[in-house]
């Protein structure tokens, strides 16, 4: 576990999330929408996730981060992957039973001799704003 604090946690993970959208800065990249992928970690303490009655609103559900991915990369041109990358993981963290979160964004298509370029952060709640409602 990287943190302490979250060794109370269950992980839930979207990996490589890949669509196109309009982000860079230089002229073609204006132009064009490019490919982007990416990887988030939510972290949930386990007695705000672990189901009782095997019922949806006892957890986060998956669709929660593809939503916020969506309706964060659609419509709209991003200068930085940073600016995605840092707007995302807020929105997610905003989530109630959200602990800590992290989210990488990826260009898988910007150098012909490496696999992709990117930037990840990670964000974790200060321990006192987040209080488990659900003790097991």
């Amino acid at each position: 576990m990287m943190f302490p604090d979250l060794s109370d946690c269950r992980r839930l993970f979207l990996r490589n999330y890949t669509f196109n959208t309009l982000i860079g800065v230089y002229a073609p990249e204006k132009a064009e929408q490019q490919r982007i992928t990416l990887n988030v970690d939510l972290f949930v303490p386990l007695s705000l996730s672990t189901p009782v009655a095997d019922r949806l609103d006892e957890v986060v559900d998956y669709d929660f981060i593809r939503n916020t991915i969506e309706a964060s990369a659609a419509n709209t041109h991003i200068h930085l992957l940073e600016t995605l990358c840092d707007d995302l993981a807020r929105q997610m963290l905003e989530h109630p039973k959200v602990r800590a979160v992290r989210v990488a964004v990826e260009k898988p298509d910007i150098y012909p001799d490496c696999e992709a370029v990117g930037v990840e952060v990670f964000r974790i709640k200060e321990s006192s704003r987040f209080q488990s409602r659900n003790p097991i």
